[in-house]
């Protein structure tokens, strides 16, 4: 495997470390409370379930679908659009829907990128984000994002050393993982700088509804021109408890989505078509079930955040994300993997270790707010024990 091109770009998956040893753990009948991944706890919403099953019935949609999405399913996309941002989209050449958005992300990076293009990524980031640069055979250049830098700063310093010139930039608010929160201005000096340097921006909104404490998630896509030059995805799987049925979208810029249509006519069918009559009705049926999510993740946060406190890992309340970024205390004197190791060693707890999402979080843990209430107060007497034990 060691010869394939593409294998051999991709750097060890760090997390692979802590899921073998949580496996083990589990093996020998140990409780471990996992905040590894971000993978939701809840069912998906009954009436959203109920069309699906409808669905399933009709032989009509046992066919092949449309690789882009059926055209009832890019116009909720659009109108969905319209009501949460005010942005006007043409459901034919600025929307396509995806197998989740980490398939249209990567996609989209085969469609526009060849080898040795610049891409600048946030570090931290989020895998997939990186990887589809790697993949795709582009030059990945780290934009540090952590608390004490400036993101633009750090923008206006590597477009002046990048030769050839940055081709994309890649974001992600709300972010994973560092739970990081923009507003929109930021997302006009974004359009702007990418205007001023000729780049294309491609934005994962995955956490637009996961927000609180009466924050709001802009869209780039809000600011005027950022047609021109950017597209946005977002995904289904956290808002609506789907994320099993892979179901995303991708909207802006005629010309970029034009590309992930064309290369994924190529490549799939798109998907199986019942899902996406249920995606039909998440979109556009109650959206009650959002609400109950967002505030399932806030009485989620506000428990870790004050139980873990109390054990002696201070980790602050974020404004949005379904995620927890825990600075390792200092006082361990330890790095991500070896903190996470010992988390799931001592206290029965697996996160997920910094240093996976890029060398900048490797002070840092990702706690993903998907065990209940119970579970995360039972996590943080672990924690209590394991810290006692140690400082």
């Amino acid at each position: 495997m060691e010869d394939f091109y593409r294998i051999k770009r991709l750097p060890p998956y760090v997390f692979n470390q802590v899921i073998e040893l949580k496996a083990e753990a589990r093996r020998r009948g140990e409780d471990i409370i996992d905040f590894g991944m971000g993978n939701p706890d809840q069912a998906t919403p009954q009436h959203i379930v109920d069309k699906m099953v409808e669905a399933v019935q009709n032989p009509r949609n046992h066919r092949y679908s449309a690789s882009k999405g059926i055209y009832k399913l890019r116009l909720a996309i659009v109108d969905w659009y319209k009501r949460h941002y005010d942005v006007d989209l043409d459901p034919d050449t600025e929307a396509v829907a995806t197998i989740g958005s980490k398939e249209g992300i990567s996609h989209l990076a085969m469609a526009i990128i060849a080898p040795g293009d610049v891409v600048f990524v946030p570090n931290p980031t989020y895998p997939i984000h990186a990887y589809s640069v790697v993949i795709a055979g582009g030059d990945l250049i780290s934009i540090p994002l952590y608390p004490g830098v400036d993101f633009f700063d750090e923008l206006m310093k590597a477009v002046k050393v990048s030769w050839p010139k940055p081709k994309l930039l890649i974001l992600n608010f709300p972010h994973n993982p560092t739970t990081e929160v923009v507003d929109l201005e930021f997302f006009v000096k974004i359009v702007d700088f990418a205007k001023e340097h000729d780049m294309m921006v491609v934005h994962d909104l995955a956490y637009a509804d996961i927000v609180f404490d009466g924050y709001k998630a802009p869209s780039i896509l809000e600011v005027p021109g950022a047609k021109d030059l950017a597209v946005e995805f977002y995904t289904l799987s956290k808002s609506y408890n789907m994320p099993g049925w892979r179901v995303g979208f991708a909207v802006g810029n005629k010309r970029m989505i034009g590309a992930l249509t064309r290369i994924k006519s190529y490549l799939d069918y798109g998907m199986f078509q019942p899902i996406q009559i249920a995606g039909i009705i998440a979109l556009n049926g109650p959206q009650e079930c959002v609400e109950e999510v967002r505030l399932m993740y806030k009485n989620r946060r506000d428990v870790l955040a004050e139980s873990f406190t109390k054990a002696g890992w201070e980790i602050g309340k974020p404004k949005a994300t379904m995620f927890m970024w825990g600075k390792i205390p200092e006082s361990l004197n330890m790095k991500s993997l070896e903190f996470s190791k010992f988390m799931l060693e001592k206290a029965g707890v697996a996160v997920s270790p910094g240093v996976g999402f890029g060398e900048y979080g490797d002070d840092y843990v990702r706690l993903a707010l998907v065990e209940n209430e119970h579970r995360i107060r039972q996590a943080s007497r672990g924690i209590r024990k394991a810290l006692e034990g140690i400082l």
